[in-house]
Parts: C-alpha cells; sequence; structure tokens
C-alpha cells in the first residue's frame, strides 16, 4: 500500500508509523484530573468503522507529522493535511489511491 507524504509523495506504506485518532485535546491542566480521567485521555479512542482522520509519522523520510482521512473498512487514503496551516489540504495523488497512473488498464 502506498501513503502519501504531503512532503516527499507517495511512499511505501513501512516507512510511516500510525499515530492514532486525530483531533483529540491534551486537557489543559492534567495535574488536575483524576486517574480514570487521565487514563480515559491516554487510551480511550472511538475506532469508528468508515472514515477516520488519523496522525501519520514518516519515520523512514522526513520525519514530519501529518493528519490523513482514511476508510476503515478499505483502508483507501481519502487526503491528508498538514499541522497549522490554512489551506494545506490535498486530495490523495491517483498513485496513492492506487489508481493506474501509465494509461493502461
Amino acid at each position: 500500500m502506498l501513503i502519501e507524504c504531503p512532503w516527499c509523495g507517495p511512499r511505501a506504506e513501512s516507512e510511516f508509523s500510525c499515530g492514532g485518532e486525530a483531533d483529540i485535546a491534551r486537557p489543559l491542566e492534567p495535574e488536575k484530573l483524576s486517574d480514570r480521567e487521565w487514563g480515559d485521555y491516554l487510551f480511550m479512542r472511538r475506532n469508528p468503522r468508515g472514515v477516520h482522520r488519523e496522525q501519520w509519522l514518516h519515520t523512514q523520510g522526513c520525519r514530519r507529522w501529518f493528519m490523513a482521512t482514511r476508510d476503515t473498512n478499505t483502508y483507501a487514503f481519502q487526503g491528508y493535511e498538514t499541522f497549522g496551516g490554512a489551506g494545506a489540504s490535498a486530495p490523495v495523488s491517483d498513485a496513492a489511491a492506487g489508481k493506474n497512473t501509465q494509461g493502461g488498464k
């Protein structure tokens, strides 16, 4: 499977590490949380079936984090976003989506 790094382009899945669910807000005052609340923050995730936003790290490449939208049923990546920039989202390229880009069947 190919995953498209926003900076390096399509690369083999083995170059990446999944960082789990995206958009999880860190508690502002973690020292005030109970053990149960801290455990919920650290370990409890939605794990939905279908389209899901995840964090990914290009561990064997540029070592940058990005967010990807992925369908957990098909594993197909639908797009990605870089952190901290408006207009930084982009669709997945034909190569990373597994489409034939050579002009054949």
